[in-house]
């Protein structure tokens, strides 16, 4: 059976994204709180992409293909290489698209960009028990469960506990070159 082409695409995040993505974020407040916290302005959007400087972060939009609207963001965090070769994934809906499951069409390219174009072998979602959404997205992608990690990430004000999922690139799989041989 062909594969059905995404609805979605995957774009890397730029500063010229910086009115549309902070307008997102406002117009989404409601459902990122008390999950994330995202840059909402000018100035907060700036400092937030210096993360993305040195490339051991990628922040990426996910667009839907018939509008070109964007549906959502994700970023590949923390890309560790030697013998881990993995990274930690952060994504968020944006209000106007939540619920169409863009999410997952985009989650499922950034999986495939991580694992064969990235060449990562691991990727790990941590996501705070209560946001229920989140968790049925990974589930449904095939993330499985490790484990609490407790006082986790400082977001809203406080330190929250987090579920570890994770996800091993599929066999067959070719490795980093920096993945030492022995």
């Amino acid at each position: 059976m062909p594969e059905t082409p995404s609805r979605v695409e995957l774009r890397p995040l730029t500063l010229d994204d910086q009115d549309e993505f902070c307008s997102l974020v406002r117009a989404s407040a409601e459902l990122h709180t008390p999950w994330m916290q995202l840059p909402a302005n000018a100035e907060e959007f700036r400092a937030w992409m210096r993360r993305f400087d040195d490339g051991t972060n990628r922040g990426y939009l996910i667009r839907v293909r018939e509008t070109g609207a964007a549906a959502g963001m994700v970023n590949i965090n923390s890309v560790i290489r030697g013998r881990y070769q993995g990274a930690s994934l952060g994504y968020a809906a944006f209000a106007p698209s939540a619920g169409r499951g863009y999410m997952a069409e985009g989650l499922t390219l950034v999986l495939s960009h991580a694992f064969d174009d990235l060449r990562l072998h691991r990727l790990e979602a941590n996501i705070q028990p209560g946001n229920k959404a989140s968790l049925a997205l990974v589930q449904r992608l095939g993330f499985r469960y490790e484990g609490v990690s407790p006082d986790y990430l400082f977001i809203d004000g406080a330190w929250r506990d987090h579920e570890r999922w994770s996800l091993t690139a599929p066999a067959p799989w070719t490795p980093d070159p920096s993945l030492p041989e022995v």
